[in-house]
């Protein structure tokens, strides 16, 4: 059974990012990344939809120590993935990752200080372990292997195709074809305009509105800065640029909500043909960023709608048929294909067993520690980013307040770090948002405190204050070394 010093579950953006922090900040220990998949790269390598890109700026979704240089800021999956591997492969990371290997289940011991990790081998169905003293998890927060895909009444009846993006067939052709796209979210606005561009027609069928904002693809003032600038300072800029500005409207959308629904709708209304109802397919019933905003890259999805190649319907599915769906209303929808662009199917640090000492663990019971570790399990921690900014901000954050731990540890020649959990703090749920993929699975994300250090904030300012400058031994960690065996105190 090989050790390591660190254990890193994804070979993702989280994990990659991980591996440099550790290789930088804390140097000389050994690690491994077991990647459950053939391919580095995580959402990014798993899907492959028409025009699947990033719903944040590469300012900010990319790595604090690599600066993005593309022009496009809005950048497209290939472009990303490409940015992923080529730090890995710079870094010599890429060759510390085992792939196809697949967690199933970490236990940690007391006594010996560690865990010991079992995977399974995808490609041969083999079971290998590893034993490490710490457990990082950059899982993601989805399940890789099953989307969100309702059980539409009908749907057998269907003659044509039903595809689900995170699994999409490389030999769609749906060029002339007749196209419903179910969904609002960041991905249906994605494939809308991509698909009408060869497409008869594509429909967006919703249930219910999300809201949008239009950003040009490209930051003039980040072009502009890498002209004069050397490229890691016009990258730093820019990057405190955007989180300063999306901090700024988030708050301002939760403390005026009304003025900022106004805004968002008179900027919708400039772009969309005179007349158009706004109110029934642009206006959500719930308050800005109470739910994530959509973003559309140089207007493309108005564009889209505006010149007639795409369409948006707002109702309810009363049953697929043969030739497409028939909705509440009465009204029917023809289609060639469908896609379910329904969403995600959240789940807890993959579907890895923990036990701790014998006795397994259920995480959405735990309370969470700094939105990156687990109240009384120790030497575990996981990458969860924003909800409100980009994944990337937090990610970089999580490493680096993991390598200060674990330099920590090492100066004062201890070997276990521990959150332990407060009876008195009261819970709440784990994310204040009302997002249906949240709701489906709030009882499998772990609860949060109504006090720091319990407490999720959603403010990348705040966190950095306390992850990277905070104090380590805050009185709710405790450090410690392995108790000595009963056979060592007695000589003693």
């Amino acid at each position: 059974m090989e050790h390591f010093d660190v254990l890193i579950v994804g070979a993702g953006l989280s994990g990659i990012g991980a591996a440099w922090h550790l290789q930088e900040r804390a140097p000389g220990r050994s690690f491994v990344i077991l990647e459950g998949r053939e391919a580095i790269g995580g959402t990014w390598d798993l899907f492959r939809y028409p025009g699947v890109r990033s719903d944040s700026d590469m300012y900010t979704l990319g790595y604090s120590f690599r600066p993005w240089t593309e022009a496009k800021a809005i950048a497209d999956g290939p472009s990303i993935l490409d940015y992923v591997r080529d730090t890995a492969r710079e870094a010599g990371i890429d060759r510390k990752i085992r792939f196809r290997h697949h967690v199933k289940k970490a236990e940690w011991s007391s006594a010996d200080a560690r865990w010991t990790v079992e995977a399974e081998r995808t490609d041969t169905g083999e079971r290998v372990r590893f034993s490490c003293g710490w457990l990082h998890m950059c899982s993601g927060y989805y399940d890789y292997a099953e989307g969100y895909d309702p059980d539409f009444p009908g749907r057998d009846r269907f003659a044509g195709r039903i595809v689900h993006p995170q699994f999409w067939p490389e030999d769609l052709d749906y060029k002339g074809k007749k196209v419903v796209v179910i969904g609002s979210g960041a991905t249906a606005v994605t494939l809308v305009p991509e698909m009408a561009k060869d497409a008869a027609h594509v429909t967006m069928l919703q249930r219910s509105p999300t809201y949008m904002v239009s950003r040009p693809s490209e930051d003039g003032i980040a072009n502009f800065l890498r002209r004069i600038l050397p490229g890691k300072l016009a990258y730093d800029i820019v990057r405190w640029k955007n989180v300063g500005l999306q901090l700024f409207f988030f708050q301002l959308a939760r403390k005026r909500p009304d003025k900022v629904r106004k805004r968002l709708l008179d900027e919708l209304a400039k772009l969309l043909p005179e007349g158009y109802d706004i109110g029934t397919h642009f206006t959500p019933r719930y308050n800005p960023w109470d739910q994530r905003l959509c973003l559309v890259p140089d207007a493309d999805m108005f564009e889209a709608v505006s010149s007639g190649r795409a369409s948006i319907v707002t109702d309810q599915i009363e049953s697929f048929t043969e030739t497409g769906i028939r909705l509440r209303s009465g009204k029917e929808l023809e289609a060639d294909i469908i896609v379910t662009a329904t969403g995600l199917k959240l789940q807890l640090l993959s579907d890895v067993v923990f036990t701790v000492d014998g006795e397994v663990r259920d995480l959405s019971k735990a309370l969470s520690y700094k939105a990156m570790m687990f109240g009384d399990v120790p030497n575990l921690s996981y990458t969860f980013g924003y909800t409100n900014a980009s994944w990337t901000l937090k990610a970089d954050l999580t490493a680096s307040y993991l390598c200060r731990l674990l330099n920590h540890l090492e100066k004062e020649g201890l070997e276990i770090a521990v959150p332990r959990r407060d009876p008195d703090v009261e819970e709440i749920p784990f994310l204040d948002f009302t997002s249906g993929y949240v709701q489906r699975a709030i009882d499998i994300l772990p609860k949060q405190g109504a006090t720091q250090p319990w407490r999720v904030t959603q403010n990348y300012a705040k966190d950095m204050a306390a992850l990277r400058f905070g104090k380590l031994e805050d009185g709710v960690m405790h450090f410690s070394k392995r108790a000595a065996p009963a056979s060592a105190r007695e000589a003693a």
